[in-house]
């Protein structure tokens, strides 16, 4: 099997020691490791680590913290940032005319569509690369907002817009994922997936609180959303050519066939992963779409004091715990994730003031923390490496389906009975999952552990 995305650079001389032999399924995995690496040396590390077939790493191995890495960290502040900055959305809805319920139902609807396109998704990555699919991806969320906001009206516009942007974001942040995750050894996966995701977390302080300035000094009009989603739509083109920057010496090969999502599910099934990152999904839709109106409908400023005590409390919780899943195990992280986002989401029905809003946001950011980077690894870990674009891409669908499915629902709840009401809902449903997870998962062993336990001999 060729490499996948490699680059033009020279390949590795290192070989395996003659006293360990390497096997036909190592030497595979060591030609799998080496899938879209801009860089000779860190492609040489992975290679070796994986021909070696040893269980402590290279003195030599280099940092993944590289120019690479960075400039992803960069790109994915900047589209965290524009994506907040679209958390108005319900008001936007609100101001045309909608209720809680059609804005619920437009998430939904656009959530359909852009799910049906998301099977694809992975499937394109796997066979035409991941620049191609992460540039026109970025390209189709830009069209989408302005779609949302230059088209004002409840109708097919706007669904289609919103499908649109959903498809469009989904597609970048699972591009994003394939390709850093494709930069380091496999038992470093979930460390690079949290480092890169605490930018998401500066992100969503910048777009919140500039969502709250331009708040604070607009009218309830179209003029403040044309500010609003068209600063986000600028945001989202600086990193599109940020992408395609990074992405110009990547060169992709296919050596193997591209079969469709469904079987490739059902064949790699990583378990009740997927149960909880429908939960998650379930968890942003309640915070990033009805969150603002619930502060609005109590008289407050907006939502930045949470997602600012949000953000700040997940980047250090990242920061931290980068390490611990080799220690505890991702399944227990995830635990203890989930019975932060049962607490905050309990806490947000008392809130009467906007300071009330810091420790649910600081439960919740340390769920979040916790949750991404162990989710999206052990939700991909089944799949070969030539099939991560698409189960990154699954694992994503899931999450919108999780959104797609709760949106309709905890908006009629809003409308119905009441904020306090939909954010108990989601409270008990993550006590729910957490208990299943619990019992179905108390006796596996993490991988990364024994892998971590090895090195430490």
């Amino acid at each position: 099997m060729s490499c996948q995305e490699k680059t033009t650079l020279e390949p590795s001389t290192e070989s395996p020691t003659p006293a360990e032999p390497v096997s036909p399924e190592t030497e595979s995995a060591a030609s799998e490791a080496c899938i879209s690496v801009p860089q000779a040396s860190l492609c040489t590390a992975v290679t070796a680590e994986a021909t070696a077939g040893l269980p402590e790493p290279s003195r030599h191995e280099p940092t993944i913290y590289n120019r690479v890495f960075w400039w992803a960290y960069v790109a994915n502040l900047l589209l965290v940032s524009a994506n907040a900055m679209t958390f108005r959305f319900a008001e936007l809805i609100n101001l045309l005319g909608g209720t809680q319920q059609v804005a619920g139902m437009i998430v939904s609807i656009g959530a359909v569509s852009a799910l049906v396109g998301r099977l694809f998704l992975g499937q394109w990555m796997d066979r035409f690369g991941v620049r191609p699919l992460w540039l026109i991806t970025s390209m189709i969320m830009i069209i989408g907002i302005l779609m949302m906001v230059f088209i004002p009206s409840l109708g097919f516009s706007m669904y289609l817009g919103r499908a649109l942007f959903i498809f469009g974001i989904g597609g970048m942040f699972a591009c994003s994922i394939t390709h850093i995750q494709n930069q380091v050894p496999p038992h470093r996966r979930t460390e690079v997936i949290g480092s890169l995701g605490s930018s998401g977390f500066l992100g969503m302080i910048v777009g919140s609180q500039l969502g709250d300035l331009i708040l604070t000094n607009t009218s309830d009009s179209m003029l403040r959303y044309w500010i609003l989603f068209g600063t986000a739509a600028l945001l989202a083109f600086i990193y599109l050519m940020i992408v395609f920057w990074l992405t110009r010496k990547d060169v992709h090969t296919t050596s193997h066939e591209t079969p469709s999502a469904f079987p490739l599910l059902f064949k790699y099934w990583p378990g009740g992963v997927m149960l909880v990152a429908m939960m998650m999904g379930m968890g942003f839709t309640s915070t990033t779409v009805f969150l603002t109106r619930y502060a609005t409908s109590m008289g407050l400023r907006g939502v930045g004091t949470y997602f600012t005590a949000y953000a700040v409390t997940a980047f250090l919780i990242r920061v931290m715990t980068r390490h611990t899943s080799k220690i505890y195990g991702r399944h227990r992280m995830i635990i203890v994730g989930m019975l932060g986002h049962i607490v905050g989401h309990f806490w947000l029905c008392f809130v009467a003031q906007e300071w009330h809003f810091i420790m649910p946001a600081m439960c919740s950011g340390f769920a979040h923390a916790l949750l991404f980077p162990c989710v999206v690894s052990l939700g991909t870990e089944t799949f070969p490496v030539r099939f991560r674009g698409t189960g990154t891409t699954l694992l994503l669908c899931f999450l919108d389906l999780g959104g797609l499915l709760s949106a309709p629902l905890l908006g009629g709840i809003i409308d119905h009975i009441g904020f306090s009401a939909m954010f108990a809902t989601t409270a008990i449903s993550f006590s729910v999952v957490t208990l299943f997870y619990a019992v179905t998962t108390g006796r596996k062993i993490d991988p990364e552990i024994l892998h971590h336990s090895q090195r430490a001999v």
